[in-house]
């Protein structure tokens, strides 16, 4: 009798507002449990179970199967000569409903950014291999972590935060513009692809491309995108996913290259993808080849080289901000709420309202702190060389098992995934705990590091734009520092190119001189499907001149008293040589030298302020008499 009531119970389950309940998710229609193992009848029987008995012959007569349900489109409905709007929305509707309640499951993750989210099971399976949990261990801002105690958190939760934003700002785009015709598959491979955008990333994050790889290797040329895309390939390979990415429909010939592209671009120029993007004129071809260019839109979501407005940026504002204890001026939530498509030139890109410009360049300037702050502090730069001088001492000595049993360099490690996917912050420890001799140099700057006996700071400067420092000009910026002795010395010491670091650090909105507003493309209430350009001048008078400047700070690896006083005046003899800008402690820490530079006198307060110039004297004479009577 019991058994009798459980299947009464189970043929007929519990329907609210179109959802089953957790606890009875059974069919009361023919086929099996997974709508995409269903044959055509199957599907039929679906159709007659839900109230759509009229168009169960144009499905059969169209061979639809399960499999093909999720890539449906309100288009493909029309031409199948199913009736009115009202109706193919309403069929629409019902699938989706089916998807929800199919077997596949929604796993949720708790995040603390952006709330409970739902993940789709392929994108789980992605999760849960050792090349994406390898991301736990790779910290998310680096040496920042040596500066603000709460910058802990890893590329793991923010791939996962971006594969989340990646498939919301889809499902508006496609809720909000069902002409579009974005399928499941387009989803889906765009959630893969800012789920998978950061596992080419090594030790220390940024770091590692931005300072140790170009110093081991200088002509490799590293970029952790491409490495991202060959861990991602790796991944799926060495996990066996093809079989269950098609499964859920992807072709993995078109999908996967569609993802590599979203990743690294499918050219090698960044430039090159850019200027044919902005290049109506152009002869130049598609250059993408996942998808056609009606779908261009969907390449500007995850790594947008339009204008930079993308979920990478949108995640890593939230989470950074909230971990570092800064305040977040960024709202994207509010720009799903105005974002929508719309032609320019003929092809489709990702607009929002005229009003939000102003938003927009509040999170360019968002961007802009975050470096000045956080990203390029004095401190976690200087903690991140010191870091990268070790690794590149036990370069050579840390042995590395990659493919076939063969061992690899922290350096040469990027050419085999098995190895690099070993890779991680977990170096540092390696080497610090350390016995082997050969890492005795490397092992001596991490214990610094530990004990906080860092590089000194000597000072910052600034080029104008006429005399800004050059790619190549980099490895003789200490030797000029070092042959910059100052013109009037009041020590004998002797300072060299190895007691000097110059850190040369590159800060703008995104596009280096350009303002990447001028690419953003705007909408207005009244028509909204004309896309319109917003100039500067049309917004605010307050709003920057220059998007790009260069930024030259200096340390010392002296660290007693005397040799970093003298460091301050060889800088600033430097900066007058070079015509720089003055340093800002120039006044004190070198009083007696910074008047000799014509440029840097403010005539009107040494005329105006008297006072001013007897503090100047005041503190010559003080750094005279410290180094006399020492």
């Amino acid at each position: 009798m019991n058994g009798a009531k459980r299947r009464r119970q189970e043929a007929s389950p519990v329907r609210e507002d179109g959802y089953l309940s957790p606890e009875k998710r059974v069919k009361s229609y023919p086929g099996s449990g997974d709508f995409r193992e269903w044959d055509v009848e199957d599907v039929c029987g679906f159709l007659a179970s839900s109230g759509f008995q009229q168009l169960q012959e144009v499905f059969r007569e169209h061979g639809i199967q399960g499999r093909h349900l999720q890539d449906l489109t309100e288009e493909n409905l029309k031409e199948f000569q199913i009736g009115t709007v009202a109706e193919r929305l309403d069929l629409l509707r019902c699938f989706r409903t089916l998807f929800q309640n199919s077997i596949s499951i929604m796993k949720v993750f708790n995040d603390p950014i952006h709330g409970h989210i739902e993940m789709h099971p392929l994108l789980v399976r992605i999760i849960d291999t050792p090349q994406f949990q390898r991301l736990r261990y790779i910290r998310q801002l680096g040496g920042c972590y040596y500066v603000f105690p709460g910058a802990s958190h890893n590329r793991f939760e923010h791939s996962i935060g971006v594969g989340h934003l990646a498939g919301c700002l889809v499902k508006v785009l496609h809720e909000r513009q069902p002409e579009l015709q974005i399928n499941q598959r387009d989803l889906l491979c765009v959630q893969i692809a800012g789920l998978c955008h950061d596992l080419g990333h090594g030790p220390f994050s940024h770091m590692f491309d931005g300072r140790f790889m170009p110093l081991a290797c200088p002509n490799k040329k590293f970029k952790h995108e491409s490495a991202s895309v060959k861990m991602f390939y790796h991944l799926i390979q060495s996990n066996g996913l093809e079989s269950i990415m098609k499964e859920y429909g992807l072709c993995l010939q078109d999908d996967l290259k569609f993802i590599e592209e979203q990743i690294a671009g499918p050219l090698t120029s960044e430039a090159d993808v850019f200027n044919c993007s902005q290049n109506s004129s152009s002869s130049r071809e598609w250059p993408y080849q996942g998808r056609t260019e009606e779908k261009s839109f969907l390449y500007e979501i995850v790594a947008n080289k339009r204008n930079g407005i993308d979920v990478d940026k949108w995640d890593y504002f939230a989470r950074d901000c909230h971990h570092l204890g800064i305040q977040n001026n960024f709202d994207h939530k509010r720009y799903l709420k105005f974002v929508r498509v719309c032609k320019v030139d003929n092809k489709k890109h990702i607009c929002t309202r005229e009003k939000e410009v102003g938003n927009l360049y509040d999170m360019f300037h968002t961007r802009n702190c975050l470096h000045r702050r956080a990203y390029q502090h004095k401190v976690s730069n200087i903690i991140e060389t010191m870091i990268t001088d070790a690794f590149i001492k036990a370069d050579p000595y840390i042995k590395i098992e990659g493919l076939k049993g063969k061992t690899f360099t922290i350096s040469e490690s990027v050419e085999d995934m098995v190895a690099y996917t070993k890779l991680t912050d977990n170096i540092f420890q390696q080497i610090l705990y350390s016995s082997d001799p050969n890492l005795e140099e490397a092992r001596e700057i991490l214990q610094k590091v530990e004990r906080r006996e860092l590089y000194k700071y000597v000072g910052q400067t600034q080029p104008n734009s006429s005399n800004r420092i050059q790619l190549e000009e980099y490895d003789q910026l200490a030797t000029e520092l070092a042959e910059s002795i100052p013109v009037s010395t009041t020590t004998d010491i002797k300072l060299k190119e190895d007691d000097f670091i110059v850190d040369v650090i590159h800060m703008d909105y995104g596009m280096k001189e350009q303002n990447p507003i001028n690419n953003v493309r705007f909408y207005c209430k009244s028509d909204p499907d004309m896309a319109i350009k917003i100039t500067k001048q049309q917004v605010s008078q307050l709003l920057p001149e220059k998007f790009a400047e260069q930024i030259i700070r200096v340390y010392c690896k002296r660290m007693d008293e005397k040799s970093l006083e003298a460091a301050k005046r060889y800088f600033v003899q430097w900066c007058m040589d070079r015509d720089f800008s003055k340093p800002q402690d120039g006044d004190v820490v070198a009083p007696d030298m910074t008047p000799l530079k014509e440029s840097w006198r403010d005539k009107e307060d040494e005329s105006e302020d008297q006072q001013h110039v007897e503090s100047l004297q005041k503190s010559r004479t003080k750094l005279v008499d410290r180094f006399n009577s020492s």
